[in-house]
């Protein structure tokens, strides 16, 4: 099984920590390890995994690859997107560059799953469907009603522990994922994918042509040096930009669902690190040079000056050494637009 792994976002949800030239993926948010590292250490099992591939762009090979050297996959192969075209292209990538029977595990670089054993069960549970042609995604069993997620609504039972994906839903409104979850037939989209080679190709040639021709030719036209495949430019960037779901998942039949309980989370966003942080008595995160006195439900992280905040309830107070963040710590859709104000001001500090 060759592990895929994805590592082109930039975590703008997580400024001014994640910056475009050090994104999320590579940051260090819940140990000594970065969110890659520790992604790169579930499939560290030879036995069941082969030397995994990393999707990324040129300017953050570098960053990798020197994070690469600390994991047991030093000799992973970079594939240099030369451009940002969403997930399906970047799979298609992958994919191209894969025997035909090859099973790929495509994962997100910049998830925490808590539970590492209960995935590689799920992930050999997934293995059986995706050795018969199904393409096979992982679910996450809700807890509350979340809408910053896709949901994936279970159909048929078609073994022990797996399902035919029924429908994907876009993230819902709050009323609208509360009866997922009060339904118990919904699982939370994590973007974890499991398929041969071949029968993700088919269904792209089925589903999204106008991305299966451009990446095939950018592969085809592309230059492979030092464990480094660089598709062509001016093929890939005639390749649409799109999610994988969007492409290929809301539209094949063969699409298969594994339930997982791996204790999950996608670190995306002040509030998520929060959940998954270790608190005091008073529900309070403190990380670097901070302090919190009288105050409630709060994080604050500095990787630079002293931070003591006095009388607060609910913030995430982030400082880095050129940057201050105070927000309300559940309203990541408020860190976005920051950065969006940032963007239209010009501002180099992204």
């Amino acid at each position: 099984m060759t592990p895929v792994i994805l590592c082109g976002g930039s975590g703008t949800r997580l400024w001014p920590l994640s910056r475009n030239a050090r994104p999320k993926q590579l940051l260090s948010l819940t140990g000594a390890r970065s969110m890659l590292q520790l992604t790169l250490d579930r499939i560290s099992d030879r036995r069941r995994f082969a030397v995994p591939l990393v999707v990324t762009s040129e300017s953050q090979a570098e960053l990798i690859a020197r994070q690469l050297v600390d994991t047991h996959a030093p000799d992973a192969a970079l594939i240099l997107e030369p451009a940002a075209r969403n997930t399906a292209p970047a799979i298609a990538l992958a994919a191209l560059t894969a025997a035909p029977d090859d099973l790929l595990l495509i994962m997100p670089s910049d998830h925490l799953i808590g539970d590492a054993d209960a995935f590689r069960l799920a992930v050999e549970k997934g293995s059986e469907l995706a050795e018969q042609g199904w393409l096979v995604t992982f679910g996450i069993r809700p807890n509350r009603p979340e809408t910053g997620y896709g949901y994936i609504k279970l159909g048929d039972t078609l073994s022990a522990g797996a399902f035919r994906a029924e429908s994907f839903v876009e993230k819902p409104e709050a009323e609208r994922a509360a009866a997922y979850v009060a339904d118990g037939g919904y699982l939370w989209n994590a973007g974890i994918f499991l398929f041969r080679a071949d029968s993700f190709l088919a269904a792209l040639a089925a589903h999204a042509p106008e991305v299966l021709d451009p990446c095939r030719q950018s592969v085809a036209e592309g230059s492979t040096s030092a464990g480094r495949l660089r598709p062509s430019p001016d093929a890939f960037g005639a390749a649409r930009s799109i999610s994988v779901d969007h492409a290929v998942m809301e539209h094949a039949a063969n699409i298969a669902v594994v339930p997982m309980d791996v204790r999950w989370s996608d670190v995306g966003s002040w509030q998520s690190l929060h959940e998954i942080s270790e608190k005091d008595g008073d529900d309070n995160v403190a990380v670097g040079d901070a302090a919190l006195l009288r105050s409630s439900g709060s994080l604050v992280h500095s990787d630079g000056p002293l931070v003591v905040a006095v009388g607060v309830q609910d913030l995430a107070i982030i400082a880095t050494g050129d940057a201050v963040l105070v927000v309300p710590r559940g309203d990541s859709q408020a860190v976005r637009d920051a950065v969006e104000l940032l963007k239209a001001r010009g501002d180099s500090r992204l």
